[in-house]
């Protein structure tokens, strides 16, 4: 197997030299550990993992004779298990004040990982590593998504032009590193094995009252209802659950960093506006399994082709932050007249919509909704339609075409 270099691994070397602990994040086989491991190479790090069941037990019963025995710098994997060590942690960071001590890894996300933020506030980096971006798996540099022409020509010089038949290809297969590295050939194999293996033991650690097969009916209730407006109510009736349960297993799919959310676009000048976020899956290859796709071609050619095309490019655009270090300001428009914007990146006081479309032709019809957003007080910039048109181009001076696979 040959190892994928992570664009994430510059923050990483970079942060370390500036905090005493860096705290990689990200769902399970995404590669965190592979990654932090090539990194060591070479180094006096020392390795432990929570995985190990001895381990896990010293470190929740004793963390601080972990500790010693674990002396930095050292990457303890899987740290969530035993949130006891945060506090041994602190005392050794704030007593030696070595940067780069510690290097620990989380399958839950930092913001929803308990103890972590009361324990090493101030003291620790928080990254999120994704499952592997069409930059990475193109062995590309990656920058943030920006709608500016110089960035997008420089963007363009460092991918592969791929037709739509590609784009449905890279959505079916999923973006994990086993998949995409070969060491998995068959995704349908992985993603089951994924599902039952990984997910259901995360989930069961985190609420041990959840029935396997309706949790499997859940989260295939979710994934139906990619790039849609959560309804809870429909999500609970699918898996034959109900209201609240739904809502704290969603919880759970976002701890563990399986999906996300876009929320709305609010402004205080825009009064009309849907209150309701938008739920995405960071890896489309997993919601294709779960709809139960049988191949690219019928997944092309299918009812739910628009809907996954967007979720794998908002999924995109939010990895090129996350894997740079950055937390992207990505939400999207809807009024109570159900006008709507896929995409509204927010940056420097600047809004730039984006609508995602199938489509290899996009005309000025997709680009006249932008104008909602000027009633915002916040002016309103380039936009751009991300389309299968095989080019970078223009619809106006004002409106980009870009390709999905320049993303």
């Amino acid at each position: 197997m040959s190892y994928i270099k992570r664009n994430l691994e510059n923050v990483v070397n970079q942060v370390t030299k500036e905090y005493p602990v860096v705290l990689v994040t990200g769902p399970r086989q995404v590669g965190k550990t592979t990654m932090l491991q090539k990194l060591m190479e070479g180094t006096e790090r020392g390795y432990v993992t929570l995985d190990d069941l001895n381990e896990r037990a010293l470190a929740k019963s004793d963390p601080e004779l972990f500790l010693q025995l674990h002396k930095p710098p050292v990457l303890i994997d899987e740290v969530q298990y035993a949130p006891e060590l945060f506090a041994y942690i602190k005392m050794n960071v704030d007593k030696n004040h070595e940067p780069g001590a510690f290097w620990l890894t989380g399958s839950q996300i930092f913001k929803l990982m308990g103890g972590v933020q009361e324990s090493l506030a101030g003291r620790v980096a928080v990254l999120s590593l994704t499952s592997l971006s069409q930059a990475e798996i193109a062995g590309a540099d990656m920058e943030p998504f920006t709608i500016e022409m110089e960035a997008l020509v420089t963007r363009k010089a460092g991918r592969t032009e791929i037709d739509a038949r590609g784009i449905f290809e890279r959505i079916y297969k999923g973006s994990m590193p086993a998949i995409v590295s070969g060491v998995n050939s068959n995704s349908q194999i992985f993603y089951s094995s994924y599902l039952s293996t990984y997910i259901e033991r995360d989930v069961k650690e985190l609420s041990d009252a959840i029935d396997s097969l309706k949790f499997l009916r859940f989260i295939t209730a979710v994934a139906a209802r990619c790039g849609q407006m959560v309804n809870i109510a429909e999500i609970a009736r699918d898996a034959d659950i109900n209201q609240t349960q739904a809502k704290n297993w969603l919880g759970i799919l976002e701890t563990l960093g399986i999906i996300f959310y876009l929320h709305p676009y609010s402004n205080n000048l825009l009064k009309r506006l849907v209150k309701t976020s938008k739920l995405y899956f960071y890896d489309t290859g997993l919601v294709c399994y779960l709809t139960k796709w049988s191949s690219a071609e019928t997944l092309e050619s299918g009812a739910m082709n628009g809907a996954i095309l967007e979720n794998y490019v908002v999924a995109e655009i939010r990895k090129t932050y996350l894997n740079c270090g950055k937390e992207p300001y990505m939400y999207y428009y809807r009024d109570k007249d159900a006008k709507e914007i896929d995409i509204v990146l927010e940056h420097d006081g600047i809004l730039n919509p984006i609508e995602i479309k199938k489509t290899s032709n996009p005309g000025t019809e997709l680009t006249k909704i932008f104008r909602l957003l000027d009633k915002a007080s916040t002016p309103c910039s380039k936009g751009a339609v991300i389309c299968m048109k095989p080019a970078l181009g223009a619809i106006d001076r004002d409106n980009y075409i870009i390709p999905v696979w320049m993303i």
